[in-house]
C-alpha cells in the first residue's frame, strides 16, 4: 500500500496528455507533419503539399492547414501553391522527432513486436517523456552491444508465450 503513495498525483491518460500539452509547442499531428517533412527533406531540399499529403494519407487541404500553422511558428517556409522547406529550427526539431521515432521503433522491434509496431510507435512517441526516451535509447544500445541477452529474451519469450494469453 505504501508503494502507491509514492506517486503524489495520479491522472487519467487524457489528464497526462492535457498536462503535457500545456508545455508543448506542437500538437501530435503537427509533430507527425514536421517529422515527415524532415524525412523527405533528408533526400530533397523541399516537399510539395501533394507529396506530403500522400505520405501521411491525408487530403491536401488538411496538409495545407497544418503546414500553414508550422509556417506561422517559424518551423517551415511555405508560400501558397509553392514548396515547403524547413527552417533551421524546424530542421532541428524534425531531426529530434525522427530520432525519437527510430528509438521507440527499435525498442518495440527488440521486444519482438512486428504486426502493430508502426501503429504502436506512433501512439507512444507523442506522449513519452524525455527521461523515458533516453532510458529506452540506452537499453537499445545495451542490447545492441550484448546481442546474446536479446537472444536469451527471445528464447524466454518463446518458452513462455502461452502465459502471455492475458486476454
Amino acid at each position: 500500500m505504501k508503494e502507491l503513495k509514492k506517486d503524489k498525483e495520479f491522472y487519467t491518460v487524457r489528464g497526462y496528455q492535457i498536462l503535457n500539452a500545456e508545455s508543448k509547442l506542437l500538437t501530435s499531428s503537427m509533430e507527425d507533419y514536421l517529422e515527415m517533412i524532415y524525412r523527405i527533406c533528408i533526400e530533397e531540399d523541399y516537399v510539395r503539399i501533394n507529396q506530403l499529403a500522400k505520405k501521411l494519407n491525408v487530403r491536401p487541404p488538411s496538409a495545407t492547414k497544418i503546414v500553414q500553422k508550422l509556417n506561422r511558428l517559424g518551423l517551415v517556409a511555405y508560400q501558397r501553391y509553392g514548396i515547403v522547406q524547413l527552417t533551421k529550427e524546424g530542421e532541428e526539431i524534425g531531426k529530434f522527432l525522427l530520432k525519437r521515432h527510430i528509438i521507440i521503433d527499435e525498442f518495440l522491434k527488440n521486444l519482438g513486436i512486428e504486426e502493430t509496431r508502426l501503429k504502436d510507435t506512433e501512439m507512444i512517441e507523442h506522449d513519452i517523456s524525455l527521461n523515458t526516451l533516453e532510458s529506452i535509447y540506452l537499453l537499445n544500445k545495451f542490447l545492441a552491444m550484448n546481442p546474446y541477452i536479446l537472444k536469451k529474451y527471445y528464447i524466454f519469450k518463446e518458452k513462455f508465450s502461452e502465459d502471455m494469453q492475458i486476454f
